[in-house]
């Protein structure tokens, strides 16, 4: 078979590892023939593919980052199409597809699924937030990288007697800022699944500056504060008509300054979180769901992703894996909570 590949939304450490892990299989066991679609779902629509020879992908697994590029683009849109994909997939040859992406790339191969195309998913999201998985690759390396982050903040907050604010990923789950958060010793963990208000964050930060501490707060970008009725956003729209998120550490800071008196400094980690090389944990996990979407496609279970479950790897349809975001559960919080103050 001729398989191509493809990475597409926001990248993060791993894709590189799935690219191998399917490649080195799909060579090594099947003789499968591949091609890399660039840039997404780009090229998918335009037909713009490169050859994944085995030597292209030696070594990869350990860098970050996608071979292939990755975007945004909508495969319905912009002379795409069901109809578009297949006319390039027959003239290219190309028997199957290996969509990389979250839950948008998901639901779009989906779509073309049910539309007759041939594709297999795997899950990719820093945000950690697909029901159908336990864990997706990217997620381990973003919460190190932030919990480094946040461990070099807290000791310039330190020096100055500071109140910082860490503003980490998250636009509908709180899973990085839960387990950085903890990991880091925060006084407080702001996520979008908990409605906390300015005043019982104000109280938690004076508890740890009245103790001598410089308090600490790490806030998911897609936090609901009390008072508002949705995530703060001045970037407009993505391709998808998402709101683009960032910036509630900066309407934080100064509301917490005005009732504490303590000076507080807001840092936005942003789009460092998804670079850099992958942890040990993701290389492996990546691997793992590229060598197991191989399987999907001998198998023919088109319409499927691979996900984790426990410690094995398992093959559950779109659907499923669309059916709701994996959100912090309730007794979850409470845990970390009582560290808070």
């Amino acid at each position: 078979m001729k398989i191509g590949i493809l990475t597409s939304g926001g990248d993060c450490p791993g894709l590189n590892a799935v690219i191998r892990g399917a490649v080195l299989k799909g060579i090594a066991i099947h003789g499968h023939e591949f091609v890399g679609f660039l840039d997404g779902w780009r090229g998918v629509v335009e037909g713009d593919i490169i050859d994944i020879p085995r030597t292209m992908v030696r070594g990869i697994a350990k860098q970050g980052g996608t071979i292939l590029g990755t975007s945004r683009t909508n495969p319905f849109e912009n002379g795409g199409g069901p109809e578009v994909i297949k006319a390039h997939m027959n003239r290219l040859g190309i028997d199957a597809i290996i969509a990389i992406g979250g839950e948008g790339t998901l639901a779009a191969a989906k779509r073309l699924t049910d539309a007759g195309l041939k594709i297999v998913g795997v899950p990719k999201t820093v945000d950690n937030d697909l029901d159908a998985t336990d864990y997706t690759f990217g997620f381990d390396t973003a919460v190190q990288i932030a919990t480094e982050a946040i461990d070099r903040l807290r000791t310039t907050g330190e020096s100055h007697h500071r109140c910082m604010i860490v503003e980490v990923m998250g636009r509908h789950v709180g899973w990085i800022a839960l387990h950085a958060g903890m990991a880091a010793g925060a006084h407080a963990i702001l996520i979008p699944e908990q409605k906390v208000s300015i005043e019982q964050t104000a109280q938690w930060v004076k508890e740890a500056y009245a103790r001598g501490r410089a308090p600490l707060v790490v806030v998911a970008e897609g936090f609901v504060p009390e008072h508002m009725e949705s995530p703060h956003s001045e970037r407009g729209l993505d391709t998808f008509g998402r709101p683009r998120l960032g910036g509630i550490a900066d309407r934080l800071a100064p509301e917490l300054e005005a009732r504490t008196g303590i000076e507080t400094r807001a840092t936005i980690l942003g789009h460092i979180q998804r670079g850099g090389v992958p942890s040990a944990f993701d290389r492996t996990l990546a691997t793992r769901l590229g060598m197991a979407a191989i399987d999907s496609v001998v198998e023919g279970f088109w319409g499927t992703m691979v996900a984790l479950k426990g410690t094995d790897i398992e093959h559950v349809g779109f659907q499923e894996a669309l059916g709701r975001l994996k959100t912090v559960p309730q007794k979850r919080y409470d845990e970390a909570a009582v560290l808070f103050g």
